[in-house]
């Protein structure tokens, strides 16, 4: 073989060589993750559902892609991003917030979906059952949502001569209606009358409080929703501004400044979906997986802000309470 040739050939072994090796290696799998709010406000909670992936084997970057969507809490544009992650045929569709699940449900019944949600699932219609979840659809549940009359009963108990309670709502978000309606029988049983104001954006937020101030109204509740809860500092801020006492469902809140928080750890909820959709990655099906139910309940009081509004706060209360800053 003359030396040319030889040359040549090496040159083209080596050109063949490593594509033929690239298209040997196994593809990472891809999963889309869907959210109604923002990066910012729910990244910490991200951290979660990446540990959960990590206990099943499954580390982003290394050996899984995760194609983020988030809605920047219009929820409208959550179809659109979802019918976007179908198209790109992801393995498993996660939807994260609950208005992120009812969406991701009608999007597709052949892609593993795992939610995680504040409200009731079946409610929803994600899933036939608890236990027997059935079609692509399973995942975790916080009880933000069915703890919103003992939410109530606090707020009462640290206010007890509020008579009006006034509540802040995100209608778009399909647990408003029950929520709104678990709210009224507590309240009637409690003695109170419930007051609700609407708000989808940061101006009807603003309109909220100055409402409220205008009304001297002086006991809040802070419904369970993604976009509210992306907004706490904002929330948090406002409270303080009008002298407001309010009680909110997420420890975030009671750490940025808010009076109280009660509910369940959305953090915990999140790790159990990452679980669910390395299992799912590993050949599980949905069908066969019963949705999990976090049973880690929460409440923090925030002296601090208590002091500041001149609140005392019961000492029954302080005893009951899984943290308080100070």
């Amino acid at each position: 073989m003359k030396r040319r040739e030889f040359i040549s050939l090496v040159g083209g072994a080596a050109v063949v060589w490593p594509l033929a090796a690239w298209a040997q290696q196994p593809t990472m799998p891809v999963i889309g993750f869907l959210n109604g709010t923002s990066a910012q406000g729910y990244g910490h909670f991200v951290v979660s559902f990446r540990q959960g992936l990590i206990e099943t084997g499954y580390t982003e970057g290394q050996n899984l892609t995760i194609e983020y969507r988030w809605a920047e809490g219009h929820y409208e544009r959550l179809p659109a991003l979802a019918a976007d992650l179908v198209r790109r045929q992801v393995a498993v569709l996660v939807a994260t917030s609950t208005p992120a699940n009812v969406i991701a449900r009608k999007a597709t019944t052949e892609i593993p979906i795992v939610f995680t949600t504040s409200s009731d699932p079946v409610e929803l219609g994600l899933v036939a059952s608890l236990d027997r979840p059935g079609g692509n659809v399973t995942g975790a549940v916080t009880l933000n949502v069915e703890v919103v009359s003992k939410r109530l009963e606090l707020l009462h108990e640290l206010i007890p001569t509020a008579t009006v309670v006034a509540v802040l709502v995100n209608p778009t978000n399909p647990n408003a209606k029950a929520q709104s309606g678990a709210l009224q029988a507590a309240a009637r049983t409690i003695g109170l009358q419930i007051e609700t104001l609407n708000a989808t954006t940061e101006g009807e937020i603003d309109a909220a409080f100055a409402q409220l101030a205008e009304r001297r109204t002086g006991a809040l509740l802070v419904d369970t929703d993604a976009f509210l809860f992306s907004r706490r500092a904002q929330l948090v801020g406002l409270a303080k501004r009008y002298a407001i006492s309010t009680i909110f469902d997420r420890r975030e809140y009671a750490e940025a400044g808010g009076l109280v928080s009660y509910g369940g750890s959305v953090e915990d909820v999140y790790r159990l979906a990452g679980i669910y959709t390395g299992r799912i990655l590993k050949g599980e099906k949905p069908a066969d997986l019963p949705v999990i139910q976090s049973t880690k309940l929460q409440l923090i009081v925030n002296l601090k802000t208590a002091n500041a509004l001149g609140i005392t706060v019961p000492p029954s209360l302080l005893a009951r309470a899984d943290e308080v800053i100070e």
